[in-house]
């Protein structure tokens, strides 16, 4: 009997799938492999870990599984694709290279969503990126350029966010629930010690701040409240961005002669029903404002689109593209 993996690597944790042509056998979860953010001995340790785990589960040994696809931050560097494919096959040795796929986490968490048709999935974990596909198989992708520089919405941005603001209300003098509430999570006692705590080098876990953010919304804070909700429109603009570039435009119609052009219609004014949208994440599972927000500012940019209201489960689309391998 063939087996197949399916193994979503995020930067806070591993999951995957171990099925057989019909049916899932096994899953299996451990900490994060993003080999980019965490270095190659931890990404390491939590695929074999995950792997071990499933294969224990289901009662075979891991030189049984014919295809693995993994989903993984950075799968477009050839050298990050290399040492990800080396880490599964001190597993699976058996397993020939080109049956070991390793493609973006956006590719995998797009096959959860659509299959192998059209759509926009956004993406918002530690990191972020809005990836879509159109029904010509043309793809376009925004946002999720790194934690210094993009990930808008993401876990890392909004922690990382939440320092600024804090520090924000105490040069117009408030002070905030918030800032309590983070101090008491980094076993901090003063603002200073948050600052320093916030510049060092190595920087620290600014996604570990997301929940801390998350339970302050919940008990009405407003800046907490106001981060998430400038998270889903961040997302959503990213989002809209994509739509824009894979929605066909009219050809440009020219006025006589003598005159300016006609303008042509901006992407928001442009039908978009045929291209779906989809979200995943832990951002948005677990904030109802930024999934609110992220909805409502598509829904006022493209009237009618047709935005999911359940975040998929990309190691699912993993385990699809190992099947299909």
């Amino acid at each position: 009997m063939a087996y197949y993996l399916g193994i979503d690597g995020g930067g806070t944790k591993t999951r995957c799938l171990l099925a057989d042509e019909t049916a899932v056998l096994a899953k299996a979860m451990s900490g994060g492999s993003n080999i980019i953010r965490l270095g190659e001995t931890q990404a390491r340790e939590a695929l074999h870990t995950t792997v071990r785990q499933a294969c224990a589960t289901a009662k075979i040994s891991p030189d049984q599984i014919r295809a693995i696809s993994i989903g993984v931050a950075g799968a477009s560097v050839p050298e990050i694709a290399a040492k990800i494919r080396g880490i599964l096959t001190e597993l699976t040795p058996q397993i020939s290279l080109a049956n070991i796929e390793v493609v973006g986490d956006n590719v995998i968490a797009l096959e959860a969503a659509f299959g192998t048709g059209p759509g926009v999935i956004a993406i918002a974990g530690t990191g972020s990126i809005v990836y879509g596909r159109d029904a010509g198989g043309r793809i376009a992708r925004a946002g999720g350029w790194g934690f210094a520089i993009s990930d808008e919405g993401s876990g890392h941005w909004i922690g990382c966010r939440a320092i600024s603001a804090i520090l924000r209300a105490r040069d117009q003098g408030h002070e905030t629930r918030l800032a309590a509430m983070v101090l008491q999570a980094w076993k901090l006692t003063t603002i200073d010690d948050l600052v320093q705590q916030a510049n060092s080098t190595p920087p620290p876990d600014f996604p570990r701040l997301f929940p801390i953010v998350l339970r302050a919304a919940d008990e009405a804070d407003p800046i907490a409240r106001e981060l998430l909700a400038d998270a889903g429109a961040k997302l959503a603009n990213l989002a809209a961005a994509v739509i824009g570039r894979l929605t066909p435009h009219p050809p440009k119609k020219m006025a006589p002669i003598g005159t300016l052009p006609v303008t042509i219609p901006p992407a928001a004014m442009l039908p978009v029903a045929m291209l779906p949208v989809a979200t995943t994440g832990s951002v948005f599972r677990q904030s109802p404002i930024v999934r609110e927000v992220f909805y409502n500012t598509l829904q006022a940019s493209f009237p009618g689109i047709d935005v999911r209201q359940d975040p998929v489960d990309p190691v699912e689309g993993a385990l699809a593209r190992a099947r299909r391998m």
